[in-house]
Order: structure tokens, then C-alpha cells, then sequence
């Protein structure tokens, strides 16, 4: 009485419904196409794996090395002259022009400007020329006040005035410059760090050519084992266990990569926000503070992806092992039991 519904489930079984499809096949012909299909995977899998990740590798060293110390260096750079212009305003209002020392404060701002723009000027394709020679104006002007007597008070005070529109004259002003290379170096950082359309296909041709890949080393397995009366061969299992690391291991890898750049991009939104808000004199200490911990906060996320470059390696290793095991599996197989019969 069990023998009927029996028979139906093992008629109806996947293995079954397998062995029926491949039914028409002789099969040498069978291992051949397996041999084919496998190979074809493996090496599209591993080339786009590869491609993909070495592209999103290559985002991370561009932000961490260009983008994002151009934007921090041209709010650090902005902040600086905005602090310099406030300096000098409170050594006018405290009558301390004439004293000795007393432009330290206002000099080590301008140097600070000065310095941060010479850092980026190889980290961005932005022409800095204009800019600086606004900085080394102002600058000028600033000193050319602060060297006169206190008989000299109106041209002093035309002086620091020529100053002050140098800095903020709307849109040809050093501040309004600044802001403006800003925004255009944000962009860039925001492109960067973004996951392309190309890559995304990349990622998805990657992913798929794996699914097919371990669904072919099933079905390879299975003829192996239900027409050659084999055991499970090793260098299929081993491939098959390669296949699903890399199917998981670089994904992950990117979904962490990416998420480490998506905060870095948010810091970098938060740092190009705070330096070209409108604050007043006093607040700029703090803003310049807090754009200093949030640049740092930025370079610490960055830091952490150092160690992609190992999943790097163990994916140029894997995609290796991926095209030659399934190969080497098969190719021994037919040439034991076909090939050297013919």
C-alpha cells in the first residue's frame, strides 16, 4: 500500500525531475557542457568581482587622499580668514594696533589660510591662482593697517575697510571664493563616493554568475554521482565552498566600505554647513574647533577601510582557485574515463 505514494515521491523529487532533463544527453557530452559552463562563470564572476571592487577600492584612496582634504583645507582655509579679519578688529577695538606682538593673533590665521591652500593645491583640479592672489592682497592690506600710527587713523581705517570688501565683497570676494570652490570640491566628494550605475550592473553580473556557478557544480556533482557512480569529487566541493565566500565576503566588504563612506560624506556635508553658515565673530574659535574634531572624525572613517586590501587579495586568490578547480575537477574526470577511450 506505500509502495504507490513512495514511487510518486521519488518520481516527483528534484533528483528525478534533474535526471529526466538531462535524459537526452550522452554523458561525455553532459561532463563537456558542465566543463564549459563552469569555466565561462567563473572567469565572468571573477573579472567583474574584481573590477568592481577594485573600483570602489579606488573611490575610497581618492576620498581619503583628495577629495576630502581639499574640502576640509578650503573650510579651514575660509574660517582662517574670516578669524584673521576678526583679530585685527579687536586689536582696532581695544586700541592695541601699537603694541608689540599684537598681530601674532591675526598673522598665525593668515598662515593657516595660506598653509591650508598650498596643501590642497595638488589634491584638487580647481584653479587656486585667483584665490591666492586674493589671500596675499588681503593679507597685504591687513599688515599695511596694522604698520600705521595712530596720527594715520583715516587711512588705517581705509586700509582695514579695502580689507574687509577684499574678504566679503559678494561673489568676487575671498570668502564668497572659497565658498563657492567649496560647494564644487563637495560635488566632487559626493560623485566619488557614490556606487555608479556601471558598477551596480557589475556588482549584480558578479552575483549572478556565482548563483549560476554553484547551481552548475550541483548539477555537475550530480551526474558525477548518479551515471559515473562517483564519489563526491573534491575540487568541485572545494569550488563550490570558494563560491559562495566570494559570493558573501566582497558584498559584505562593499556594504561595509560604503558605509564607512557615507558617514565620511556626511562629515564633510556637516563640515562645508558649519564653516559657511553665517556666525558672528565670537563663534568662530568654536566653528573653527568643531571643524577640526569633524575632520578628524572623517579621516578615522576612512582609516578604518585599510583593511579591504586584504579581501582584495583573497578575492584575486579565490577568483584563481574558482576558474581552476572546476576545471581541473571535470578535466580529470573525462580524461580517466572518456578522453583516453577514444
Amino acid at each position: 500500500m506505500k509502495t504507490a505514494p513512495v514511487a510518486f515521491l521519488r518520481r516527483s523529487s528534484p533528483a528525478a525531475f534533474w535526471r529526466r532533463r538531462l535524459a537526452p544527453w550522452r554523458t561525455r557530452r553532459l561532463l563537456e557542457v558542465h566543463l564549459l559552463v563552469l569555466t565561462s562563470c567563473a572567469i565572468v564572476a571573477a573579472i567583474a568581482l574584481l573590477g568592481c571592487y577594485r573600483q570602489t577600492q579606488r573611490g575610497v584612496e581618492a576620498l581619503s587622499s583628495r577629495e576630502a582634504p581639499a574640502v576640509q583645507g578650503l573650510a579651514a582655509a575660509r574660517l582662517a580668514a574670516l578669524r584673521a579679519d576678526w583679530e585685527v578688529r579687536v586689536l582696532v577695538a581695544n586700541h592695541l594696533v601699537d603694541v608689540a606682538g599684537s598681530g601674532e593673533s591675526y598673522r598665525s590665521q593668515l598662515s593657516a589660510a595660506d598653509q591650508g591652500l598650498s596643501r590642497i593645491a595638488d589634491r584638487t583640479d580647481q584653479d587656486l591662482g585667483t584665490v591666492n592672489g586674493l589671500l596675499a592682497t588681503y593679507g597685504n592690506s591687513l599688515d599695511l593697517g596694522m604698520s600705521m600710527d595712530r596720527d594715520q587713523q583715516l587711512m588705517q581705517q581705509q586700509k582695514f575697510d579695502e580689507a574687509t570688501s577684499l574678504l566679503t565683497r559678494k561673489d568676487v570676494g575671498l570668502a564668497p571664493r572659497l565658498s563657492s570652490l567649496q560647494r564644487i570640491q563637495m560635488t566632487h566628494a559626493e560623485a566619488t563616493a557614490s556606487l555608479g550605475t556601471w558598477q551596480r550592473a557589475g556588482w549584480w553580473l558578479a552575483e549572478l554568475a556565482l548563483a549560476a556557478l554553484a547551481l552548475t557544480l550541483f548539477s555537475a556533482l550530480f551526474v558525477l554521482r548518479d551515471r559515473c557512480g562517483r564519489d563526491w569529487n573534491p575540487y568541485l566541493l572545494a569550488a563550490f565552498v570558494i563560491t559562495v565566500l566570494l559570493a558573501v565576503v566582497p558584498l559584505m566588504t562593499t556594504s561595509s566600505i560604503e558605509s564607512d563612506l557615507d558617514g565620511a560624506i556626511k562629515g564633510l556635508r556637516k563640515i562645508t554647513d558649519m564653516s559657511q553658515q553665517r556666525c558672528c565673530h565670537a563663534t568662530l574659535p568654536g566653528t573653527q574647533r568643531q571643524v577640526t574634531e569633524t575632520s578628524e572624525e572623517v579621516r578615522r572613517e576612512l582609516d578604518d577601510g585599510a583593511w579591504t586590501d586584504r579581501v582584495y587579495r583573497g578575492t584575486l586568490i579565490g577568483g584563481l582557485l574558482l576558474i581552476a578547480l572546476p576545471a581541473s575537477g571535470l578535466v580529470l574526470r573525462l580524461d580517466s574515463d572518456y578522453w583516453r577511450r577514444r
